[in-house]
C-alpha cells in the first residue's frame, strides 16, 4: 500500500478522493445514528456537502474513463449528474417533511452513489485507488 498515486495525481483527483472519504465516514453513521436531531441534520449537511463536492469534481475527471464511455465521459459522470439530481430531491423532501421519500433516496444515494464507484476504484486494476492499495 502507497499513497504516492495519490498524491501524483491531479489536484482535482485529490479532491475528489479527499470529499468522496467524507462522504464514505459519514453515510454509515447518517444511516444508523437517530434521525431528526440536530446532529443528523447538522451531519446531513456535512454528507450533502461532501457528495456535492464529489460528484461535481468527478465531472471534471475526464482522463481515465471507465468503459464503456464516449470520449472522456464515461458511465460515472451520468451516475454524478444523477446523484446531484437526487440529492436536490431528497433535501427538497426533508424541508417538505416527506421523511419516507428523503429516507428511500438517501438510502439510495448511500448504497449506489458511493458503493458502486467505490467498487470499481478499488476492484478495477489501473485505477487510482486500486495502485494505492495494491501498488502499480
Amino acid at each position: 500500500m502507497s499513497l504516492a498515486p495519490l498524491l501524483d495525481a491531479p489536484l482535482v483527483i485529490q479532491l475528489h478522493v479527499a470529499a468522496v472519504c467524507i462522504a464514505v465516514v459519514l453515510a454509515p453513521l447518517q444511516l444508523i445514528l437517530p434521525k431528526g436531531t440536530p446532529r443528523h441534520r447538522a451531519t446531513g449537511w456535512i454528507w450533502v456537502a461532501a457528495l456535492v463536492a464529489g460528484c461535481v469534481s468527478a465531472l471534471f475527471i475526464l482522463d481515465r474513463p471507465v468503459p464503456p464511455h464516449v470520449g472522456p465521459v464515461s458511465w460515472l459522470h451520468l451516475l454524478a449528474v444523477l446523484t446531484l439530481a437526487s440529492l436536490w430531491q431528497a433535501v427538497s423532501a426533508a424541508r417538505r417533511h416527506d421523511v419516507e421519500r428523503h429516507r428511500r433516496i438517501m438510502r439510495r444515494i448511500a448504497y449506489f452513489a458511493l458503493g458502486i464507484p467505490l467498487i470499481v476504484a478499488f476492484a478495477v486494476p489501473g485505477r487510482i485507488m486500486f495502485r494505492v492499495l495494491f501498488g502499480p
